[in-house]
């Protein structure tokens, strides 16, 4: 009996000493969670660079779209349309050079792409199409062959098909009425790749990563976090936006693996501490590191407004004399902003304190932006103002 209510002793105390260094270990975590600011907020390389090399490459084209039902280029206002259907009609045989071509079922346009990194022959890719001419619609109209060039001039894909577009155009003899905009469509798989870029990933040695937001400190970052995964200095920072990546020897017949791991793991990001105004939308986006020292600010305007109404005036009934006549009364009004109020901002403030100082206030996004640069000017605020 002894033996048992120890063994049940020793189990209960066990059970109490496991139970308290969990609670331990999850209060070291809430703890370092709450004193470090960037738990949590580390974004995968994925999101913040690009590998070099694995990128879209744009194809432009031009074409015609034909079977548009009175919806087409003009051919006296487009003649680059009538020279088009006229060098197409020929190459198949049909001679129109004597009499002049009148039809308004067809309509130049300008196709566009972009080709997938390691594209290969044979796969399909969307187009858009815009119509380059007087055209008022491309709505039921059909692409004929179109070659598709790249930068260099080459040919990497073909283009054809009936284009599709997300508007339309009613009208009348008094109204009209257009939905979106019918003079751009788009051909779902309407191109098709018959050239790759030639660029092979496998071939490399080394492999650069560029990082969308440059900085030098997310540059550092990056290089440590992806040595600290690969256990050699593989990486290294050449500049604010470039990460050199040599690759492991063990590595080079494995790239799609290699990056494949460097694009998952996480970074915590950095950036300088900035405010982004646009005046003509009034809008304010500011970074979490704007700081401020120690300034006043008031902000008060004086408003005059003047209310013309008219009133009516006629002589009593049964008088002698009178004319019924219009008079004018005028009201004034005058704001002087007494109602603002003087707010005294801290050294150091956050973003969270000057938006409540400024909210304190009681002013719209406008004044508020005239604010922020007063205070730029004023020297008092840390942080870079570019106005978009």
């Amino acid at each position: 009996m002894q033996f048992s209510l120890l063994s049940d002793a020793r189990r209960t105390g066990r059970r109490f000493r496991q139970t308290w260094a969990a609670f331990i270990a999850l209060a070291m975590v809430i703890c370092g969670s709450s004193l470090n600011p960037a738990y949590g907020t580390s974004s995968r390389i994925k999101d913040i660079a690009d590998f070099e090399g694995i990128r879209d490459n744009q194809l432009v084209g031009y074409g015609l779209v034909v079977g548009l039902n009175g919806t087409g280029d003009t051919l006296g206002n487009a003649p680059f349309t009538e020279q088009s259907l006229e060098a197409m009609l020929e190459r198949f045989g049909v001679n129109v050079r004597d009499g002049r071509v009148r039809t308004e079922n067809v309509a130049a346009v300008i196709v566009t792409a972009n080709l997938p990194p390691f594209a290969r022959p044979g796969s399909r890719l969307d187009v858009s199409v815009s119509a380059l001419g007087d055209a008022e619609s491309l709505f039921g109209g059909t692409l004929l062959v179109t070659p598709l060039v790249g930068a260099d001039g080459e040919v990497y894909a073909v283009a054809q098909g009936p284009v599709a577009i997300g508007g339309f155009t009613a009208a009348g003899n008094a109204a009209n009425v257009t939905k979106n905009v019918p003079t751009v469509g788009r051909i779902a798989s309407g191109g098709i790749i018959e050239r790759e870029t030639g660029f092979e990933l496998a071939q490399l040695d080394q492999l650069r990563i560029s990082l969308r937001n440059p900085d030098l400190t997310t540059s550092r970052r990056v290089s440590q976090t992806i040595n600290a995964a690969l256990g050699v200095s593989a990486a290294h920072p050449l500049d604010p936006t470039t990460v050199v990546l040599s690759v492991p020897k063990d590595q080079r017949t494995n790239m799609v693996g290699l990056l494949s791991q460097i694009e998952q793991l996480r970074v915590d990001t950095d950036q300088a501490a900035r405010v982004l105004i646009d005046e003509k939308a009034g809008i304010i986006v500011m970074g979490q590191d704007v700081r401020i020292d120690p300034v006043a600010i008031a902000q008060g305007n004086l408003t005059v407004r003047i209310t013309e109404t008219q009133q009516v005036s006629q002589p009593n009934a049964f008088a002698a004399q009178g004319n019924t006549e219009v008079v004018d009364r005028t009201e004034l009004e005058i704001d002087e902003g007494e109602g603002k109020k003087l707010v005294v901002l801290k050294t150091g403030v956050s973003l969270q304190d000057l938006v409540d100082g400024l909210n304190a206030l009681g002013i719209g996004p406008r004044d508020m932006i005239s604010i922020l640069q007063a205070i730029k000017a004023a020297g008092a605020m840390q942080a870079e103002i570019e106005v978009m």
